[in-house]
């Protein structure tokens, strides 16, 4: 690699130190502020990495979060904010691409410490998943609720059916994603879904929200905050715990993948055509280094997908790989959203399952993957932009 190339990535410059959540909570039932949340999960962040928060200069998030970075350095009383990046479009999708703004912003010498987040109190403002008083439509609505595709399930299900008649997909393969991540919950105290297990017949047994996704095919909707620190590689020995290092992130959107009337070039699609490459280039490591995967889960369709399309089974082996033995931790082939996950641990836009990936690389997670040194995470699947990213031990670089 040249000295050229060297500048034009992100792998082992910048580590994550610290990582910090709120309790989770059903949508709606949060006693604080979203703005409360955010700085809980901040000074939680921060005390896991031993960190004096007014050392913050900087931080990144994504999907519109409302706790403004201004209001944060004076609540928090930073001497000075160098830099805030909000990550555009996506929704979901963006939690990997706000990590890689805040590491970017590091590694060109923008800022010394970033905090990333994600808040959310729908009590405060309103449920994500409803549609209500809407009285005008513009944009890809303008395209769908003159026919009544009023909601996320309606609409992602429509290319998830489309996927599964090209390729032959049976239900059995989305059953055991949802049934995964709430094997992976009943380990994990933190999880929303803890004490509450799932099983064939339970998930069988329950209603349809949009064919083929059954309710346990659903995320959650969660209030909550979640945070972690990202600093500089070379300081990050400095701090208690174990550094983990970003290999590589990517994010973007394949040729007119967001069109308006869903008639993209692919669209029986999670939009991981080309973000996919890109990240094991960065990341200079292969489907077959990965140890763990942590894979956004707004509809488990979307999993099927998304990891077909980071190369860990041929579309026509989605059967065969997806199962239950295959997808848990200790024993599994692929162990997947070992925290729970959107399905079962909470829905914080998926950034719950950047800090499982943190934990993996550490070795702490309740449902620890055998291999772990590379931990990979995608973002939301079927919306652009949408992004991913790898990280790794020291052992790794």
């Amino acid at each position: 690699m040249s000295s050229r190339d060297m500048v034009r990535t992100l792998r082992g410059r910048v580590a994550v130190v610290g990582i910090g959540e709120t309790p989770y909570y059903k949508h709606g039932q949060s006693p604080d502020a979203e703005f409360k949340l955010a700085l809980k999960a901040i000074l939680a962040a921060c005390a896991d990495a031993g960190l004096d928060p007014r050392q913050i200069d900087g931080f990144a998030s994504y999907s519109d979060d409302r706790s403004e970075a201004t209001r944060l350095a004076t609540a928090l009383g930073l001497p000075r904010l160098r830099t805030a990046t909000m990550q555009w479009g996506g929704g979901g999708g963006g939690c990997c691409a706000a990590v890689a703004n805040g590491a970017a912003a590091i590694a060109t010498g923008q800022a010394y410490c970033v905090v990333v987040f994600r808040s959310l109190a729908q009590g405060q403002y309103g449920r994500f998943g409803q549609t209500t008083g809407v009285n005008t439509a513009s944009g890809e609505k303008a395209y769908l609720m003159p026919y009544g595709v009023l909601s996320p399930p309606q609409r992602f299900a429509m290319r998830v059916q489309r996927y599964m008649h090209e390729h032959g997909v049976r239900q059995e393969a989305l059953r055991a994603i949802a049934l995964a991540s709430y094997h992976h919950a009943q380990a994990n105290p933190r999880a929303v879904m803890h004490g509450r297990p799932l099983d064939e017949a339970r998930y069988d047994e329950s209603r349809w929200i949009a064919e083929p996704f059954h309710l346990f095919d659903c995320c959650m909707e969660n209030d909550g905050a979640a945070a972690l620190v990202l600093v500089d590689a070379e300081r990050a020995r400095d701090f208690p715990n174990k550094p983990v290092y970003l290999l590589g992130a990517a994010s973007g959107a394949g040729y007119r993948f967001a069109a308006h009337p869903h008639n993209s070039a692919e669209y029986a699609s999670a939009n991981f055509g080309t973000v996919a490459r890109d990240l094991y280039d960065m990341a200079r490591v292969t489907p077959a280094d990965v140890g763990v995967v942590q894979s956004y889960e707004n509809f488990t369709g979307g999993v099927v997908m998304a990891l077909a399309e980071h190369g860990f089974f041929k579309p026509e082996e989605a059967n065969d790989f997806l199962t239950l033995e295959n997808l848990t931790a200790h024993k599994g082939r692929l162990p997947l959203n070992t925290s729970g996950g959107n399905l079962a641990e909470c829905y914080m836009h998926g950034f719950e399952l950047v800090l499982e990936a943190v934990r993996q690389v550490r070795g702490t997670s309740t449902s620890q993957a055998p291999r772990h040194d590379v931990a990979l995470v995608v973002g939301g699947p079927m919306v652009a932009p949408a992004s991913n990213l790898m990280f790794g031990s020291e052992a790794v670089l």
